[in-house]
């Protein structure tokens, strides 16, 4: 049975015994390590991840943490007054024995995971869950309650958010400088739907919408209550 493993941005193929030199991880010479970014698994069946296998994980033990061979790199500059510049290079590496593939039910105990460039960063004793193939973005007002949380937000509420915005449609509050789609959407999640809401706003409730929507200053900086005032006046 052999495997596919992906560790500083490099892949090996692997077998039980085998000795290889890999990125240097963060580990010291004896210790029991786990890669858990399997590509693939073969033998009698060939398993694809998707980008990598469920539950497979690669074992190892760590031999010892050395260099790689010396590279010399020399630039001369014919035309730039006999220009030379001679640099030397030794990759630092960590050899390990690969001790065991598993195909399922990856153990945590005792074992801890190789953290390196490109590898999965975890605590000393346990293996960090795989990532996430596809990682979802919460919604902008979502995460600005996220961010919220747990914390009390600076100034009060204001008294003036509505549930929906008043017959005739919400104001296009991108009319405002520093207002995207975005976050007039973000907007409207909170209660805020048109201009005269926004130029009610006093120092307190400014604080508050900062803190809200995760920006500071920004109200100010830009003057939105200027430009709110301005633009309710002309509906009037």
């Amino acid at each position: 049975m052999f495997a596919v493993l992906k560790t500083g941005g490099k892949q090996y193929r692997v077998a039980t015994g085998d000795v290889l030199r890999v990125e240097k991880l963060a580990c010291e010479a004896g210790e029991k390590i786990q890669f858990n970014d399997v590509l693939m698994l073969g033998g009698d069946s060939v398993t694809i991840g998707a980008p990598t296998v469920d539950g497979a994980a690669v074992q190892a033990d760590v031999i010892d943490q050395i260099k790689g061979e010396k590279l010399i790199h020399f630039v001369k500059r014919r035309r730039k007054h006999s220009s030379k510049r001679t640099k030397g290079h030794r990759q630092k590496l960590t050899l390990i024995r690969v001790t065991d593939i598993l195909a399922s039910g990856a153990d945590a105990t005792g074992v801890k995971a190789a953290v390196g460039a490109g590898s999965v960063s975890s605590a000393a004793v346990e293996v960090a869950p795989k990532k996430a193939s596809a990682k979802k973005k919460a919604a902008p007002a979502q995460a600005a309650d996220n961010a919220a949380s747990g914390a009390e937000l600076a100034g009060s509420k204001p008294s003036n958010l509505m549930k929906e915005a008043r017959e005739g449609g919400a104001d296009d509050l991108k009319r405002i400088s520093g207002v995207g789609p975005k976050l007039e959407g973000t907007l409207h999640e909170i209660g805020v739907f048109h201009f005269d809401q926004i130029a009610a706003w006093g120092p307190e409730e400014i604080a508050y919408m900062d803190d809200k929507l995760s920006f500071k200053g920004r109200i100010d900086r830009d003057n939105w209550i200027e430009q709110a005032a301005t633009f309710a006046a002309e509906k009037e």
